[in-house]
């Protein structure tokens, strides 16, 4: 029984020790990363409440069913038990364990259903952005700003610069402005791509022939990569997504210089960012779905 108890602890003491021990982290992808990236949206945040919630249940199943295991094989092995009992019913355990799994889902379905409708859709949307994926890169455009529209290609290993990461760096990112509901409408011009932000919470599909919607509010400045996350060809690898968030007053700024660069087919740099804009953070009241 001793060694039992010492099995949990240590166990209980491991689960504890990789979840709590996860650094915060950064908006892109890290090696060895155990957890997911830091939440930049109200989606986001209420994507990784739902994860841990449903990590602590299941790993609260995870321990019971094994701990019963151990105690039934210790229990009610062969030599402890050389007949073996024959009952093969009983009504209270099975009540049990058909009614504690339906409340367990109940807990986590309710949540659930909350998120999907919250990250539907918004209602009051300060902006709107169309998302059209091609094969292998995507097309941004801004109906409000005059139907600004551009294309964003994955840079190339050679034309890298210091610092830049890999498959993750575009020459035209998508710039929004912080604190604002945007309105993000998705489709596809051949194929089914998939429109996927970690740590804006944002993952749509693109559909040829159909415009699918969802919402971002970017709650801190910085830049915030995400991917292709539909097999798509040959080139679905070269398919990142750049989204920069930026304070309003410097993305009307960035706006006014988009329509002249885009309009005359010469490529345009995003903002360049404040040292202390990286960690500006926006609060605003939580958006109702």
């Amino acid at each position: 029984m001793h060694a039992l108890r010492r099995f949990f602890a240590i166990l209980l003491t491991s689960v504890m020790g990789v979840t709590l021990a996860v650094p915060a982290l950064a908006q892109a992808p890290r090696n060895w990363q155990l957890g997911m990236q830091d939440a930049a949206s109200p989606v986001a945040e209420r994507l990784q409440s739902l994860h841990d919630l449903v990590f602590w249940i299941i790993t609260v199943i995870t321990i019971f069913v094994a701990g019963l295991l151990i105690y039934v094989m210790w229990r009610f092995n062969s030599k402890r038990n050389p007949v073996a009992s024959n009952f093969s019913h009983h009504t209270g355990l099975e009540i049990a364990w058909t009614a504690i799994p339906v409340l367990i889902l109940v807990v986590i379905a309710i949540p659930s259903f909350r998120l999907v409708f919250f990250e539907d859709r918004t209602q009051n949307a300060d902006m709107t952005i169309k998302v059209t994926g091609h094969q292998w890169y995507w097309e941004y455009s801004y109906p409000d700003s005059g139907n600004l529209n551009f294309r964003s290609d994955y840079i190339r290993d050679e034309d890298l610069k210091p610092g830049m990461k890999r498959l993750l760096e575009v020459d035209n990112p998508l710039v929004l402005p912080i604190g604002k509901n945007v309105r993000i409408l998705t489709t596809s011009a051949d194929v089914i791509h998939s429109f996927f932000i970690p740590s804006l919470g944002v993952q749509r599909y693109s559909i040829p022939g159909r415009t699918i919607e969802t919402w971002v509010r970017i709650d801190k400045a910085g830049t915030f990569y995400g991917q292709c996350n539909q097999i798509c060809g040959t080139n679905h690898s070269y398919m990142p997504i750049a989204v920069v968030g930026v304070p309003p007053a410097e993305f009307q700024a960035w706006e006014k210089t988009a329509k002249v660069k885009f309009a005359a087919g010469e490529p345009i740099p995003a903002p360049a960012l404040a040292p202390s804009a990286e960690h500006t953070t926006i609060r605003v009241a939580q958006v109702q779905p």
